[in-house]
């Protein structure tokens, strides 16, 4: 109900007033709605989906998913196949994971001079990076054949006998990381190049003022100036080994006799060649507590802080 004032002026009640205003949307969040839809669907619901999963015998086609609650991770405790893609997957990984970061620093040192020789390097190091790890994986399977590979044609050439890499229970598994440490060597090199850089002049002029020689320099002024970006790389680095998949599939399929199947690969089989989706996904969520405590423990014992 309205009041009629003079010269005409209507006042409307405090209540309409009110409940008039408009409501305004904040443009961010209809630009944050569509991604937040997609994330969602495509990566949040998943994650639950799977953790439900992994606490039922779920299998396509049947009328019911049978609830064994923590049976599936029991059943993981028993399983030899799954320590023994836990032990590949960790040899994988620390191997892969030391190599690069000791080689890719040592590459970035020689290479951080801004002259045409270490940008044709920079450049030939780093084009593997580019390549999906499915091709990678391929060529070098035709490559190590024994057969028709270039390798084994090489090895006949110098009057050798040609080495079956990749169906050897003792070569598969220094191979394939031996690919994947040239695959990933360029990337590594571009993250430590990136904080070799960052390192202030001022402090290697300071110790070369007080005697310092090229490996003090390295000791006491590089390596301590880089532990963030170390750390950052042997993160990334740890995550990637963990969850490699890719590279072994194409290579070996993870064989032979299991000899390379890491907990990716481990899974895949039990989810899309044997159907056993909720073994599976228990597998899945071993490998994310395995990520977390590993980053976890990297971050701890190699934290850094300013006052360092």
């Amino acid at each position: 109900m309205s009041t009629q004032l003079g010269l005409g002026r209507t006042v409307e009640p405090a209540a309409t007033l009110v409940r008039r205003r408009p409501v305004r949307v904040q443009p961010a969040v209809l630009f944050l709605l569509p991604s937040a839809l997609i994330l969602g669907i495509f990566v949040i619901y998943p994650i639950f989906q799977s953790f439900w999963m992994s606490l039922h015998e779920w299998r396509i086609g049947a009328a019911a998913q049978r609830w064994v609650g923590l049976g599936n991770y029991s059943r993981l405790l028993a399983d030899p196949q799954f320590f023994n893609a836990l032990r590949v997957t960790v040899i994988f990984t620390t191997v892969t994971v030391v190599v690069l970061l000791v080689l890719g620093f040592y590459l970035a040192y020689w290479l951080q001079r801004t002259n045409l020789t270490s940008r044709i390097l920079r450049s030939i190091y780093f084009f593997p990076t580019v390549v999906a790890l499915s091709t990678i994986g391929i060529v070098w399977r035709f490559m190590l054949d024994p057969d028709i590979g270039l390798v084994a044609g090489v090895w006949k050439h110098l009057g050798l006998d040609p080495v079956a890499w990749l169906r050897s229970t003792s070569l598969a598994l220094p191979t394939v990381i031996a690919v994947g440490i040239w695959k990933t060597l360029g990337f590594t090199m571009i993250l430590l190049l990136a904080g070799l850089l960052a390192v202030p002049e001022q402090q290697y002029e300071a110790a070369r003022l007080d005697g310092a020689g090229p490996f003090q320099l390295i000791r006491y002024v590089t390596l301590p100036a880089m532990r963030p970006t170390m750390l950052f790389a042997a993160v990334i680095l740890t995550i990637q080994s963990l969850q490699m998949f890719d590279l072994i599939f194409a290579m070996t399929h993870g064989g032979p006799l299991f000899a390379t199947e890491t907990l990716v690969t481990f899974m895949y089989r039990q989810g899309f060649e044997n159907f056993d989706f909720g073994y599976a996904s228990a597998i899945a969520w071993s490998l994310f507590l395995l990520i977390l405590v590993v980053s976890a423990l990297q971050l701890r014992f190699f934290r850094y802080n300013d006052v360092d």
